[in-house]
């Protein structure tokens, strides 16, 4: 009944072809709070907001509609399609049953930093990505590739995790990705996919022991009210997919085109920078390290989850996934391995 609904306050307030009654209006959608100062995505969709409005001269603007208002992050991905919303920001689990191949971002403990994400997602691998989405959806266009938060964090509320040992018996809550399934598995813990809305009361009842998420995420989200250990893991980076809806973009001028990319830009660069700045903040790590006990990884046990994680998870893509799935995988790991190996002003 909720469904229903939700469905029918959807089409009563925006259908597909109002959408485009009033030009140049773009609906966006996303799942997060609407607080530009707590979270990522709040944070690229204003910047991209006052950007576009005030560059165009008001000929194109934005409506935020945050914290799920339009349905899950899965169903903004449709509507997208389908021209009810114009644009929204999409996890890779959100996109995965559109777009399969989006699981070669889940190449576990692949970046040695923050830096080495931007590069590869701000070059060559991000507009092969964007242009191989865009060709297999046929209705989008891609415009970035803005931060969630960062690197994944594990939580739990049994024992602290610094080896492969200390995984046995845990049961980690996952996106519905097989991929995180295997990662989760190949590193000994039980995984048990859960949808988000049901993270926070599956850990206040035990359902699950615990989740990985990145920091800012764990943070917002106050899992430290029912957990008691976090491991910074950072074994995964994955960042949302900005997208829009191919017809609307096709029918704005060549100006208001322009103006979306550099406020996509903006956006994207906007979702780092407070990312990084709630990590450091008592909204981030600072934070959390007066409410949980914090365990960082060396590099010899991070190895060891490597070695554990990586080949099962690169079987779980050759055995489950097509040919040009492999194709992008292996160069998302040459592109990973040149920034990694890039120095800063070097």
């Amino acid at each position: 009944m909720k469904t229903i609904i939700k469905g029918l306050a959807i089409a009563a307030t925006m259908t597909a072809s109002s959408a485009y009654a009033d030009g140049g209006v773009i609906k966006f959608g996303h799942d997060n709070k609407t607080d530009p100062f707590e979270n990522p995505a709040h944070a690229c969709t204003a910047v991209f907001s006052n950007i576009v409005t005030a560059d165009t001269n008001g000929s194109v603007s934005v409506e935020v509609f945050g914290s799920n208002q339009l349905g899950s992050a899965s169903e903004h991905v449709q509507q997208v399609r389908d021209g009810i919303i114009q644009a929204t920001l999409t996890s890779t689990g959100a996109l995965a049953s559109y777009y399969p191949r989006i699981d070669v971002l889940n190449l576990p403990f692949a970046f040695n930093g923050n830096a080495s994400t931007y590069e590869v997602f701000d070059g060559a691998f991000g507009k092969e990505l964007a242009a191989d989405i865009e060709a297999e959806l046929g209705d989008v266009v891609v415009l970035g590739f803005p931060d969630t938060g960062g690197f994944f964090a594990v939580t739990n509320s049994k024992h602290a995790i610094a080896d492969l040992k200390d995984f046995d018996g845990i049961r980690i809550r996952t996106m519905t990705l097989p991929s995180h399934q295997k990662i989760m598995q190949s590193l000994g813990a039980e995984a048990y996919p859960l949808s988000w809305g049901e993270v926070y009361s599956g850990l206040q009842t035990g359902v699950i022991d615990g989740q990985m998420n990145p920091v800012p995420i764990i943070s917002f989200a106050n899992f430290a009210e029912v957990q008691k250990y976090m491991t910074l893991t950072n074994h995964l980076f994955s960042p949302y997919t900005f997208m829009i809806n191919r017809a609307f973009y096709e029918g704005l001028s060549d100006s208001e085109q322009a103006t979306l990319h550099t406020a996509a830009e903006n956006c994207v660069a906007a979702s780092r920078g407070l990312s990084r700045i709630i990590e450091a903040s008592d909204r981030g790590l600072a934070g959390l390290m007066e409410k949980i006990e914090v365990t960082a990884l060396s590099a010899d046990q991070r190895a060891a989850m490597a070695g554990a994680a990586q080949p099962a998870f690169e079987a779980h893509v050759t055995e489950n996934m097509d040919a040009r799935a492999g194709e992008l995988l292996n160069m998302f790991k040459a592109e990973v391995a040149a920034a990694n190996a890039a120095g800063y002003l070097n």
